[in-house]
């Protein structure tokens, strides 16, 4: 049978487009389908703007320090609109080289929300193209739970394009978007609170991470409620007087307590496949129990000329893995080649403040890997950094090894610049690096890394 493509990508974002412009170059006759801005969500709702929302929220804090070497900050100020307008120009650039990247492929891209409408069939808009292969890369989408007043909340989608700051803010959630924004948002001045409903947030992280993070957030002002849960959400009717009186705009009752006021509530309450309008159900794909769609080890989902990568298939939902998921297809695309991505110790950050980042198993995970064959390092200390600039930041670092064979097999870090120190040492623990080869390094001085070469 003769098609219109012989692959046919639905989603514009790392994963489809890496995987469009591998297989593009290598003679495929290739097109992609986007409805919104090309980059999907890390480039235009995610990873990039709120790196530099993380970037904008902590200069007030180095203003301070810098007081301490010998600079002199008078009458500094926030505007978040230029902030704003800065962001969409630098997202706006990187929608262009994310076209010419494509176009220079020679990847079609069209423009239009897809359906799919038979195994070698998308329909966009009004049309129907046809293709051998079909990549589902539509990445996922933020939850909103279901309770009265829920139409007044917005999500981190949102939170990207605000008019204007509010003096109060109620962010919901407890995963890695919700302390991440609660730590931008009270580094730019808003009186933050976030609530979770479980006992501690970061579920799956390193405990002692979690701790940690908490007694930062806490220090740096950020009000916390745990085990605690939206019930509903009611607008307040603001007259010119009660506005002068700091009332706020919104009052949030939390089930089995009182309430409290906030003049904007953020729900960051999870994720949740982009899926709903492909029309997966009328083919019958099958999906997995969290609403993912299952996949092989060929990445091909129940019907098998249809493909599926990414935040859709429930695996680990980073940038990277979608781009090395990618990558992995494209191969199998272009040269028959098995699909291949190693989802062992897998690196992670956290933005929040200060920035965490770990590799490797987590405390709990090991003890029941490894059980009473284990040692563990810890070190928590005052950054030299704050000998002159003040503040009551701590950097926390922690190795994992197991006894018997002097494996290094998790590594986590709470403090300045946690990303970039992790990613190096992720390269070690991925090789096997052993808690020798980490003592016989010897250390840059003075460095907050250096500590992790000499834990004892």
């Amino acid at each position: 049978m003769r098609y219109d493509y012989e692959l046919l990508i639905i989603g514009a974002g790392s994963g489809g487009v890496r995987c469009a412009r591998i297989c593009a170059s290598k003679g495929l006759k290739v097109a992609i389908v986007e409805s919104q801005e090309l980059g999907g969500t890390c480039v235009n709702v995610g990873c990039i703007p709120k790196k530099l929302f993380v970037y904008a929220s902590e200069y007030g804090q180095k203003f301070k320090e810098s007081e301490g070497f010998g600079w002199s900050i008078e009458g500094s100020s926030f505007e978040w609109q230029r902030l704003i307008r800065n962001k969409n120009k630098e997202i706006g650039r990187l929608n262009g080289i994310y076209k010419n990247l494509l176009e220079k492929s020679g990847v079609k891209i069209i423009k239009g929300s897809a359906f799919i409408t038979g195994p070698h069939s998308v329909k966009v808009e009004k049309k129907t193209y046809s293709a051998k292969n079909i990549l589902i890369a539509t990445g996922g989408k933020p939850y909103v739970p279901n309770f009265p007043g829920n139409e007044h909340t917005i999500t981190s989608n949102e939170a990207f394009f605000l008019k204007s700051l509010p003096k109060k803010i109620l962010i919901v959630g407890g995963g890695y978007i919700a302390v991440e924004f609660a730590g931008i948002f009270n580094g730019m001045g808003v009186d933050t609170h976030l609530m979770h409903r479980g006992p501690l947030f970061l579920k799956g992280f390193d405990i002692d991470i979690r701790n940690k993070i908490k007694e930062e957030y806490i220090n740096h002002g950020v009000k916390t409620y745990f085990s605690k849960e939206v019930e509903s959400i009611n607008e307040n009717m603001l007259t010119e007087l009660s506005k002068k009186s700091n009332q706020h705009k919104y009052s949030i009752k939390i089930k089995s307590s009182s309430e409290i006021q906030a003049d904007l509530i953020m729900c960051a309450t999870g994720r949740v496949p982009n899926i709903s309008k492909l029309w997966l159900d009328e083919l019958n794909i099958v999906l997995n129990g969290d609403g993912t769609i299952k996949v092989d080890e060929y990445y091909r989902t129940s019907i098998k000329s249809i493909f599926a990568l990414g935040d859709v298939i429930g695996k680990k939902e980073l940038t990277p893995v979608a781009i090395a998921e990618a990558m992995a297809l494209s191969a199998y695309f272009t040269e028959g080649k098995k699909p291949f991505v190693n989802y062992y110790n897998i690196p992670t950050a956290i933005f929040s403040t200060p920035n965490s980042a770990s590799v490797g198993y987590t405390e709990e995970e090991a003890l029941i890997k490894f059980r009473d064959d284990l040692q563990i390092y810890k070190t928590h200390f005052k950054p030299m950094k704050q000998t002159l600039g003040g503040g009551l930041t701590k950097v926390f670092m922690k190795l994992i090894v197991v006894k018997s064979t002097n494996k290094v097999v998790g590594c986590h870090m709470v403090g300045d610049h946690a990303g970039e120190i992790i990613q190096g040492l992720a390269i070690a623990i991925k090789s096997g690096a052993t808690k020798k080869d980490f003592d016989n390094t010897i250390a840059i001085h003075p460095t907050a890394a250096e500590e992790f070469v000499t834990l004892k």
